[in-house]
């Protein structure tokens, strides 16, 4: 009987663990404090862990916030969001070229990325209107699609900076694009903590926290209860005279304004710009982020993104170093690495179409 009591305990804390967050988050939790606890015992700096796991999640939360307009507007998890990846690079590109520096050259790219992406992802929006129940589908293959038309684009656009385009032959852009000098990092250059010896990127967190607030706001307007509406239950609201269509194509268009924005943010964090095939499995990493955080094809909170980002994130950081101390064999560790990441993404989408 008395143990009975410590089990029953335990599977009540579980079930409603599960119930209240889902299994995604709780396994990967339970994971991440594992590989936490061997980290310890290492000897690993877990400042360092920390610093880089907010790094990267100020680097990937704008990718995953453009998965929520997308959510909560009907279409799903928007898989296609590389075109706004590429309307981001597109921009950042036209800034290098024009030599924008700085926090303000920073935001003079975001605001030239902004036309760029409404406009794509109007028709974007379009296509989708028209292949309802296949978005997902859809939305990949042009995902792909775009990234591979782009590669051609790339190699023949009109650009002189010496910093973008190949030393030899003086055509076509490089693969990878420094920003060191024009604005990478800038917003962490100009506002970071010290924490333990490390710089945490306070600038770059600030910033991520705003497009949460900015989206949590927007979706307690009218139009966004409107656009909520019109995703949550389609009939119904064409019942009531909400344009259905029209609150798909303003979630679709948010979504790619987001996806431009947010991959001018993971460049800033990065300092670099990758071109060509770069972007093209970029969505699977914070579509697997807001399904870890318990996001599902229908439901999506704030919450979701800040927590599925940061589990995810702290989870790949932290996997890496504690794998190659465990399994010193260099290549070995890097597989191991690879499934452990890949597996959690694969994971994050098995559990897509739960809790209905």
């Amino acid at each position: 009987m008395t143990m009975q009591n410590p089990l029953k305990l335990v599977g009540k804390a579980w079930a409603g663990s599960v119930d209240r967050f889902g299994y995604p988050k709780v396994i990967i939790f339970l994971f991440l404090i594992l590989l936490s606890v061997l980290a310890i015992g290492q000897g690993q700096s877990m400042p360092g862990f920390i610093k880089d796991t907010l790094l990267r999640t100020s680097m990937i939360g704008v990718l995953t916030l453009a998965m929520v307009p997308g959510i909560v507007s009907g279409i799903g998890l928007n898989f296609g969001v590389s075109i706004g990846i590429l309307a981001g690079l597109l921009a950042g590109c036209i800034g290098v070229e024009a030599g924008w520096k700085g926090v303000g050259g920073l935001f003079l790219t975001i605001l030239v990325a902004i036309p760029l992406s409404t406009i794509v992802g109007m028709a974007y929006g379009w296509l989708l209107n028209k292949v309802k129940g296949d978005e997902m589908t859809v939305s990949t293959y042009i995902g792909f699609s775009m990234v591979s038309l782009m590669c051609i684009f790339w190699l023949i656009l009109p650009f002189k900076s010496p910093t973008m385009i190949w030393a030899i032959g003086g055509k076509g852009l490089r693969n990878t694009i420094a920003l060191d000098n024009t604005f990478g990092q800038v917003m962490d250059k100009a506002l970071h903590l010290n924490f333990f010896g490390q710089q945490l990127p306070i600038g770059s967190l600030l910033w991520f926290g705003f497009l949460c607030l900015m989206m949590w706001l927007f979706l307690r307007t009218k139009l966004g209860v409107t656009m909520s509406a019109a995703g949550d239950n389609p009939r119904f609201a064409a019942a009531i005279g909400i344009n259905v269509d029209r609150q798909r194509m303003l979630g679709t268009t948010l979504s790619t304004v987001l996806g431009a924005v947010g991959m001018l943010s993971y460049a800033h964090g990065y300092g670099f710009f990758q071109l060509y095939v770069g972007p093209l499995y970029m969505p699977f990493i914070p579509v697997a982020a807001i399904l870890i955080g318990g996001a599902t094809m229908r439901r999506v909170t704030i919450s979701h993104v800040i927590s599925g980002t940061i589990l995810m994130q702290a989870l790949l950081i932290i996997a890496l170093p504690v794998i190659s101390k465990l399994v010193p064999d260099g290549a070995f560790s890097e597989v191991i690495r690879i499934i452990v990441s890949n597996g959690v993404i694969l994971y994050a989408l098995t559990r897509s179409g739960g809790n209905k």
